[in-house]
């Protein structure tokens, strides 16, 4: 395996990211991982790296880049601060998301480690979910398959509601509910089920029974082991069936 730190170079300035891949002279599929609200630090690596090797070269950036180069505070404390939190995933609009995105991916476009011309795969946790579907709409013919893992905000009132982006994309979806979040609520769930079907989109969902907001993040108290594994099982068998190797 390697692993290293890269630049990327956006319309906002320089998003700094890991990137990790096999080290076996080849190329591969593209994976990029959406990071939750806590932050690029050594559990969001370390996912990168179990995804990696798989087959996948694997790009997270730090989507918090115009406040500072990761890590912006020690571990998890951003969650005793819950104002700034929300400023911080407020910061991220649309536009900015999306900007942001053609940026990653472009940089994804030019690693001789990546397969030539092939589309890539995108994962996203809390936060994170929303960027994966604002990338797959924002660029749907450059990303085969999405998922979102105990999501947060893809379901809302306002016109930008990633809900409603839906008939953009063409990747294949996949979304890991956690049974006790209040952040994604069973309505907003059933909305977002609605609004795929209506739109004919591919996709899947599952409530994980028992799981809370946050629970495939071994660095955080909210850590359910049973449902991390059935979301690595789920998650690399999405990428298995739509990014070829």
């Amino acid at each position: 395996m390697a692993n290293k730190m890269v630049d990327i170079k956006t319309p906002d300035g320089t998003a700094d990211a890991y990137v990790s891949y096999p080290d076996d002279g080849k190329t591969h599929p593209a994976v990029l991982l959406f990071m939750d609200a806590v932050g690029l630090r050594p559990n969001i690596k370390q996912m990168a790296d179990r995804i990696a090797a798989a087959g996948y070269y694997v790009l997270a950036p730090n989507t918090f880049y115009r406040e500072g180069r990761a890590p912006l505070w020690e571990g998890a404390s951003i969650l005793g601060d819950r104002p700034r939190l929300m400023q911080l995933v407020m910061s991220l609009t649309p536009d900015r998301v999306k900007a942001d995105a053609g940026a990653y991916l472009d940089f994804l476009g030019k690693q001789k480690e990546v397969t030539p011309g092939s589309k890539v795969g995108a994962t996203g946790y809390c936060m994170g979910a929303t960027h994966v579907m604002r990338t797959a709409a924002a660029y749907p013919d450059r990303v085969a398959a999405g998922a979102g893992f105990h999501p947060g905000g893809l379901v809302s009132d306002d016109p930008n509601s990633p809900h409603k982006l839906v008939g953009q994309i063409k990747a294949r979806l996949y979304f890991g509910h956690a049974d006790e979040d209040p952040f994604n609520t069973p309505e907003q769930q059933a909305k977002l089920s609605d609004a795929l079907k209506s739109a004919g989109r591919s996709f899947r969902a599952e409530l994980y029974n028992g799981a809370k907001h946050g629970y495939t993040m071994a660095d955080l108290p909210v850590y359910d082991k049973n449902a991390a594994e059935k979301h690595w099982t789920n998650l690399l068998g999405l990428f298995k069936e739509a990014l070829p190797a």
